[in-house]
């Protein structure tokens, strides 16, 4: 394997990725997916991981005639620390050392964020697993990931999603739509394509923070995308 291009990155996982058919938490899934975290720290790689609750509940899919929207983001904030608990022991399965932060101290499970002391365990081959979205509601983990990600300089943000890519149209509907290798921040906005909300892809571009999408269905792929194989769409000032 060629060498590893990057020292630090912010990955972000929806919460569909731990899942195995109908099963919230699929085990296989999740081994799979811890045993890729290992080979990367292993590579000297320092992970920090951000995943969404989407294979526990979506806000946008709560009944919101009822269901007040700031109540609905609070469930989903809620459902980010029950996946980052389950991922945690499957890392520590594999020998990882690993630990959870949320915005505010939520005991016994995570301790508030504090970047002081989060850089160190990454250093220290710790994987920092982000739960609890921004703690604020109208705002989605994508940008909960582009906030750590910048608050932790991580070199790039990495997102799993379920297919191999940026598409001008959902593939699964149209087999013949275009995948991109690599678009500006601007181009994602101008043509909405709706691989991250706004609020996340602005904040990428004020910073310069590239933005790598691949399928994580595959967890092996991460390795690959590291080594700088060409898989996935890069997001990038210029493209």
């Amino acid at each position: 394997m060629n060498q590893v291009r990057f020292t630090r990155i912010l990955l972000k996982l929806s919460g569909e990725a731990l899942m195995e058919g109908d099963q919230q938490f699929g085990h296989d899934k999740l081994t799979a997916l811890a045993q890729v975290m290992h080979e990367v720290v292993q590579q000297s790689v320092q992970v920090g991981i951000v995943i969404g609750a989407g294979n526990i509940f979506r806000a946008r899919s709560a009944n919101l005639e009822t269901v007040d929207r700031v109540t609905a983001d609070q469930v989903g904030m809620l459902g980010t620390v029950m996946n980052a608990a389950i991922f945690r022991d499957y890392l520590r399965a594999e020998g990882i050392k690993s630990r959870i932060f949320t915005p505010r101290d939520f005991p016994p499970l995570a301790r508030g964020f504090a970047r002081d002391v989060a850089l160190p365990l990454l250093q220290t081959g710790h994987v920092l697993l982000f739960a609890g979205g921004t703690g604020n509601p109208y705002f989605t983990t994508d940008s909960a990931a582009a906030l750590r990600a910048l608050e932790i300089g991580a070199d790039v943000l990495v997102k799993g999603t379920q297919v191999d890519g940026v598409y001008a149209e959902d593939p699964r509907r149209n087999p013949d739509a275009r995948r991109f290798d690599r678009l500006s921040y601007d181009e994602v906005i101008s043509r909405r394509l709706g691989v991250m909300d706004l609020t996340a892809i602005t904040l990428c571009a004020e910073r310069n923070l590239p933005v790598l999408v691949f399928d994580i269905s595959q967890p092996e792929q991460l390795l690959r995308l590291l080594a700088g194989e060409p898989l996935g769409t890069w997001i990038v000032k210029e493209p």
